[in-house]
């Protein structure tokens, strides 16, 4: 017969993984970026709108390959979480690391050996739990080999057994383990780890936007359309992609973007999509928030909606606009309901409008 201490050992490694199971599982996620140099503060933020908030960017360190937060944002990134749950004390947190403006060759190196792998993971979980986020995010834009690939689900694989073993020895729940993945299971002829990632993350973050924009495309297109008969750049193939690659839907969370891009037409008269452009309308990559995008709707641009492709686009001028507004946010979050997905999030909650397009994701979602 057992003794009293090793049933009472084997009682509490049961409660131990019951709690490490509860602490991952989730029912739906309602998530939205925030980032500092947005300029909007994380006070203003509406978190009842959302059952998670991600915190960007936290960096790499090239030198030690230890997660770092810059000094510029140490004050904002460590009240991030107290600040968003006075107005939603259930909402959870997760610091994101890395980012599209990263330098990701540092990622590459990281990964690509078992002693700064260990430095990345034994910092980032130290630096969450200072913080006092709920969970870690990783935005590796993106892994550009078959190494690469073959390094980022080791990663994935040595992080989640790190985080369930800081979670038996503290006795907190674990934390969460995401990351921002490309809207298909492949990229650059290179297939995603799904058995890694199936088995480590509690889901991924699958950005399907920026497919067009006035630097790749010389004609008008939806830049984050759901549907498109005629190609694979669209959220909808991305979803079943994934499925298909063998990820359950339920770890998956489809991103929108709460901003667009500005087009600058040959000919006012020719405004549908597939009109000739001549480069962006606006500096820069022609991106404008939808707070930005709303402003010009209210100076007399002209709205239409694409039920085809899922997108909206407005037109004034010489000045042409794709991006997401409430039809295409409502009918993408009935797409991520009815297709059986964890749920959705935005990139970023600093340029909505009114909180427009975030209440009309968690309202056409539910409860």
């Amino acid at each position: 017969m057992a003794s009293k201490t090793s049933i009472l050992c084997l009682l509490f490694s049961l409660l131990s993984l019951l709690q490490l199971h509860r602490s991952t599982a989730q029912t739906m996620v309602k998530g939205g970026y925030w980032f500092p140099a947005s300029g909007f503060p994380a006070s203003s933020i509406n978190s009842t709108l959302f059952t998670h908030l991600f915190c960007a960017f936290a960096d790499l360190d090239p030198s030690t390959n230890k997660v770092t937060i810059s000094s510029q944002n140490a004050n904002a990134f460590s009240t991030f979480t107290t600040t968003v749950q006075q107005k939603n004390p259930s909402v959870k947190t997760l610091l994101s690391i890395g980012g599209g403006s990263s330098n990701m060759t540092q990622y590459s190196s990281m990964a690509s050996q078992a002693s700064s792998r260990k430095a990345f993971i034994d910092s980032s979980i130290t630096v969450a739990r200072s913080n006092g986020f709920y969970g870690l995010d990783l935005d590796w834009e993106y892994p550009t080999t078959t190494t690469d690939m073959t390094n980022f689900g080791t990663l994935l694989t040595e992080w989640r057994a790190a985080v369930a073993n800081e979670s038996r020895n503290s006795g907190k729940a674990a934390l969460n383990l995401t990351a921002a993945v490309y809207y298909a299971s492949r990229i650059y002829g290179l297939s995603y780890s799904v058995s890694s990632i199936s088995a480590s993350l509690d889901w991924i973050n699958a950005m399907a936007y920026d497919f067009y924009g006035p630097g790749w495309s010389q004609v008008t297109r939806l830049p984050a359309q759901l549907y498109d008969p005629g190609s694979q750049y669209n959220g909808d193939y991305g979803v079943v992609d994934w499925i298909q690659a063998g990820l359950s839907a339920k770890k998956i969370v489809l991103g929108f973007p709460f901003y667009g891009y500005a087009w600058r037409l040959v000919n006012a008269n020719n405004h549908g999509l597939f009109a000739a452009t001549s480069g962006a309308a606006t500096a820069g990559d022609g991106s404008m928030g939808y707070n930005q995008i709303r402003q010009v709707i209210a100076n007399g641009a002209t709205k239409a909606y694409n039920s085809t492709y899922v997108g909206d686009y407005c037109y004034v001028n010489t000045t042409w606009i794709g991006y997401d507004d409430t039809p295409t946010i409502s009918t993408k979050v009935s797409y991520a309901k009815g297709k059986g997905l964890l749920g959705y999030f935005a990139w970023h909650v600093g340029v909505d409008y009114n909180w427009v397009l975030s209440q009309t994701a968690s309202q056409t979602w539910g409860s």
